[in-house]
């Protein structure tokens, strides 16, 4: 049954049940049965070691650990064969292990603070309720509530299920966090509502989870625990896969490209090795080795812990910026927003409703700016006289309590002079009228200067009706003005009495009045916004606007901050739900102001967003908008507003629930981007210049007597776990290069090689390639024994030393697109320092005795060691003219 749209008779009957005396013990028994406690169901949490052993998923990772494993069976294969225990050899598997746990502890750290969502929203759940049953009146738990109970609500009260309304007295709900609506809605008993209502608009019913902020009521539950619309939502919540970041793919897929490869690489080699020198167990065996010690060099060890390394950072970079991420690859993901979804209410806008426009009777419409004299301050003040609503000032910051339109009124006298409790001490309140949604009026009577003055705010028309006094006409055209640029209009009037009524009534104080003016109030747009939507628009980002706010208000601030320009469209929730999904699939482009939507219609903007291939950013502070948080790419919870469940469900929260908070946070996940790209290009062309000298040297030079693979196991892991890994942390430490936010959004399917980086990877390693074997075979030359037998030991030295400073050479090539000379040589003091601490260590391994032959080095000649330091150098050179030249491409 659609309980909001039928009689209240049948209500009852349907739910079998009576108002007076409510649901009999037996019925409550059954139905508990059936239905179930007034409680939300939760998902089973992983526990820490399935999310550690998630992290080992990665098959860049997988295929390290086989290495280790088979390194290890061949240490330990020697260790007996020749009856001599090498801890060198020993070392190699457990410092790859060693780098693989860091890793996977690194990603756990930062998952563990997730995953709160569900835990909010059971605590947001009323505990108690008040019951009638069998006739009697009691408080049990929330949690034991049925369909069919008969329930009563006041103000200050927790509504604890949903509740169609039986009796109700002046009722307004709060019911911002499942509709978004700033302002608490009025509910009627009586109200007819149509069947495909929103939520907002069901006036006859109440909802779990929200609040009651005036008026009392009866009413009679309809749905309890997962049944609720607060449990759809949880229910939502609960069936919203993970997505995976676009990074994460794209890593993902490297590492399996990176595995085939290296696993392809070695066969060839190993059976290479095998057909050239004999089938033999050692010559096996020696072939294995090699194959090993490829697939060790190939495989970049410090990409994973790089990668979080430079994410981690990245995210302290953001909490000063007043965003704090959950889950670290949602930094890079923000890099790639196409669409930026936000919410109205406090994010563009500041969430507070402030009177910008006065209009007293036969005047124009004056903006408001803080001064006020004449007609005008004596309208504020009679405004703030006839208002409940306060504003309190606590060490300078501003607290309003109460309705929000009034204390915009309140503010506005407090402004211009008129201060409320000085107001209130000479004009004494002496009589009222409260405020009723029927009359749709407000009246006090206050003693002003010594007369009894009836004071009368409210909607215009109502006034206008009984009003004697004042230019109605004109005040129409005023009021529908300001009505259609989206501002709440209130009227003023005022009646002089000839003494202080003894119980005052509607008919003696709301008739015969004088019209005073109008006052108009807005929630205003946040003035950084108007910037920051500018700030999107030149980086190719699309501002969407989604509310629970009417279409009028929300297309006017839209319009204000540039969202809404010529050529787009503006629809409701109600117009959203008859379109069909091919309608939308061709509409949303056009899109770009969505009104009184609901949970589901969130989802399904997000949704039709992504099947464009964008990549979706969503803001949200309501319970309602967790779902949707949670399908977004990249959810954005607001931190001063944001209910928990909404921080629960987000990948960000944004600490000053500010719009322009997130296009700051775009800049830097593309900063971060970018920085994650130059470490992916430094690696790989390293990694690829270890695989080609291996590579060429076995098979080519093998055919030379006294030469073939240049370096042992310990060797490769050295380049890769120092003199790759620290100049790797520090280019991801680069600036954010200062044109980042002219340039299109990266599309969600773009190879990490795009722009160029292929070519420069490739280009990098070949160059690195040369001059290593040209330093190696130079060096086995040069450094030959007497009988003319070429010296391994020798040209593996140089080999080393080269291909070690060359990858620091390296790391100021990848530093950007631009020319050095450009950028700044010494720019990044990471950089710089880590440079000096691989150079110093590179020069321990080759001139301090006992570790030079552990490393397997030798002495060589001096001048050898400047023609090694000479060749390093050689791949600045080629890359500096390739970059002037434009065959390094910029971005644009």
């Amino acid at each position: 049954m659609i309980f909001h749209s039928e009689s209240q008779d049948k209500v009852l009957a349907n739910l079998q049940t009576d108002s007076v005396n409510g649901l009999t013990l037996e019925q409550v028994k059954e139905r508990t049965e059936k239905y179930g406690e007034n409680k939300l169901q939760e998902k089973k949490k992983k526990t820490l070691l399935a999310r550690f052993f998630e992290q080992f998923k990665d098959a860049m990772i997988i295929i390290l650990l086989i290495a280790a494993a088979v390194s290890l069976g061949i240490a330990i294969y020697n260790t007996i064969a020749n009856n001599h225990f090498d801890l060198i050899e020993m070392i190699e598997p457990f410092l790859i292990l060693a780098i693989v746990l860091i890793n996977a502890i690194m990603g756990v750290v930062q998952e563990s603070k997730a995953e709160k969502a569900l835990d909010a929203l059971k605590n947001m759940s009323a505990p108690h309720a008040r019951v009638i049953r069998g006739g009697v009146e009691k408080i049990i738990m929330s949690s034991e509530l049925v369909p069919g109970d008969i329930i009563k609500l006041e103000a200050g009260d927790f509504v604890p299920a949903d509740a169609r309304l039986i009796k109700s007295v002046n009722l307004k709900s709060e019911e911002s966090a499942l509709t978004g609506e700033s302002v608490p809605s009025e509910k009627f008993a009586d109200a007819e509502v149509k069947e495909k209502a929103p939520i907002g608009d069901r006036t006859n019913m109440v909802f779990s989870g929200c609040s009651i902020t005036y008026g009392t009521a009866l009413a009679v539950v309809t749905a309890t625990g997962m049944d609720t619309e607060m449990g759809k939502i949880a229910g939502i919540l609960a069936n919203e896969e993970e997505t995976k970041t676009p990074l994460q793919e794209k890593l993902a897929k490297l590492g399996s490209i990176l595995g085939i490869l290296v696993l392809a690489i070695c066969g060839v080699m190993f059976l290479i090795q095998l057909i050239r020198d004999g089938f033999g167990f050692d010559n096996i065996i020696n072939g294995f080795m090699s194959a090993i010690s490829l697939a060790v060099s190939a495989i970049p060890e410090g990409l994973p812990a790089v990668v979080t390394i430079v994410l981690s950072i990245g995210v302290q970079r953001m909490v000063k910026r007043n965003a704090i991420i959950r889950r670290l690859p949602a930094v890079e993901t923000l890099g790639s927003a196409s669409v930026i979804c936000s919410d109205k209410t406090g994010t563009l806008t500041q969430n507070r409703m402030t009177l910008v426009k006065t209009y007293v009777d036969g005047g124009e419409i004056i903006d408001f700016n803080g001064n006020a004299e004449g007609e005008t301050y004596k309208m504020l003040c009679y405004g703030s006289l006839c208002s409940d609503g306060k504003v309190v000032f606590d060490g300078g910051v501003e607290k309003h309590l109460g309705d929000p339109t009034e204390t915009a009124i309140v503010l506005a006298a407090h402004k211009a002079g008129g201060e409320q409790d000085e107001l209130n001490k000479n004009s004494p309140r002496v009589g009222e009228l409260p405020f009723d949604s029927d009359r749709k009026l407000m009246t006090t009577v206050n003693v002003i200067d010594g007369k009894p003055i009836a004071i009368i705010k409210g909607a215009f028309d109502v006034i206008a009706g009984r009003t004697i006094k004042g230019d109605i006409e004109k005040a129409k055209q005023a009021c529908n003005e300001m009505s259609s640029n989206a501002l709440r209009v209130l009227a003023i009037a005022y009646k002089e009495l000839d003494k202080v009524p003894e119980t005052p009534t509607f008919e003696e104080l709301e008739n015969g009045l004088t019209f005073i003016g109008l006052v108009g109030m807005i929630d205003p747009p946040r003035p950084e916004c108007k910037l920051a939507v500018a700030t999107c628009r030149q980086a190719g980002i699309k501002p969407v606007m989604i509310t629970g706010d009417h279409i009028i208000t929300a297309t006017a601030i839209a319009k204000e901050l540039g969202i809404f320009v010529e050529g787009d469209k503006a629809i409701t929730g109600a117009e959203l739900d008859e379109m069909s999904d091919e309608q939308l699939d061709q509409e949303v482009r056009n899109i770009s102001v969505y009104a009184r939507v609901s949970p589901e219609n969130k989802i399904r903007i997000v949704k039709a967003w992504q099947k464009k291939g964008e990549v979706v950013s969503m803001t949200g502070d309501g319970v309602n908008d967790a779902p949707a948080l949670k399908a977004a790419d990249i959810g954005c919870a607001m931190g001063i507003t944001g209910t928990d469940v909404a921080k629960g469900a987000s990948d960000m929260t944004l600490t000053d629930d500010n719009f322009a908070t997130i296009v700051e946070a775009v800049k830097e996940g593309r900063g971060i981007f970018e920085n994650i790209r130059k470490v992916v290009g430094f690696l790989l062309s390293t990694n690829l210049a270890e695989v080609l000298v291996v590579f060429i040297s076995t098979i080519v030079l093998g055919y030379i007597a006294g030469l073939g693979n240049p370096f042992i196991p310990i060797q490769l892991l050295w380049i890769n776990l120092v003199t790759d890994s620290l100049p790797a942390i520090a280019l991801g430490m680069e600036a954010v290069e200062s044109d980042i936010m002219f340039r299109k959004p990266n599309p969600k399917n773009e190879s990490l090689f795009a722009k160029g980086l292929g070519a420069k990877i490739v280009l990098n390693g070949v160059l690195l390639t040369i001059t290593t074997l040209v330093g190696y075979v130079l060096g086995a030359f040069i450094m030959k024994d007497p009988s003319g037998a070429l010296n391994h030991e020798a040209g593996s030295t140089m080999a080393f030393m080269i291909l070690a400073l060359s990858q620091l050479v390296q790391a100021l090539n990848m530093r950007s697109s631009h020319s050095l000379f450009k950028v700044g040589f010494f720019s990044n003091g990471t950089m710089n320092l880590s440079l000096l601490i691989c150079t110093l260590l590179t020069a321990v391994v080759i001139f301090i005795p006992g570790v030079n032959a552990v490393f397997g080095m030798m002495y060589i000649e001096w001048w050898l060691y400047l023609v090694g330091v000479g060749l390093s150098l050689f791949p600045i050179l080629v890359m500096e003219i390739a970059k002037a030249i434009g065959f390094i491409k910029h971005h644009h």
